[in-house]
């Protein structure tokens, strides 16, 4: 009899440590739930958009004209797909011309991962840092110093567009660069 309550309360005990040890349950005690599945998309398209990026960041860019460096160059921003951090080709024209601001400009730029409002807080998060990284390591490889890049995550805290659609999210879904002259 000894021996089955003491297997009983074995049981319970790491049953209890699995749980506790587990997101999902940690989640539901905060009254959070997980981010809902994303939009359908075309899954063949994904491998060709990753080799594309590759291709891309191993070209070298060639440091931009004089003319160009006169001219104000401004940096825009990129965005990702639903639960994404890699950059996509067209992202990738965009971080080619940020990459003119380093010509022209002797400061540093803080890159800001940013997601849309589904998901906790944690997650976006970290989401939000493999963002912010993606887009640094892209304009490493570009031929930007490391040294004049900060990367940040504000996750779901600093919304773009306040609403609560796939519109609004696809725009939450960004990195923002910030000099820091």
């Amino acid at each position: 009899m000894k021996l089955r309550s003491l297997g009983l309360v074995v049981t319970v005990v790491a049953l209890g440590f699995f749980l506790a040890a587990c997101g999902c349950f940690q989640q539901a005690m905060r009254g959070e739930t997980a981010p809902p599945p994303a939009p359908e998309q075309k899954a063949a398209a994904a491998p060709e958009e990753k080799q594309e990026v590759a291709a891309a960041a191993e070209a070298p860019v060639p440091a931009p004209a004089p003319a160009a460096m006169a001219a104000a160059v401004e940096m825009a921003d990129i965005n990702f797909a639903f639960d994404k951090y890699d950059i996509r080709p067209g992202d990738g024209e965009t971080l080619k011309k940020d990459y003119e601001w380093f010509g022209t400009n002797a400061g540093r730029v803080r890159i800001e991962g940013n997601c849309d409002e589904r998901g906790t807080v944690e997650y976006n998060l970290v989401l939000g840092q493999k963002r912010a990284d993606a887009a640094k390591r892209y304009l490493v490889g570009l031929g930007v110093d490391g040294s004049r890049l900060d990367t940040i995550s504000y996750g779901k805290e600093k919304p773009m567009d306040p609403g609560h659609n796939e519109a609004a999210w696809a725009k939450n879904r960004r990195d923002h660069f910030t000099p820091l002259q």
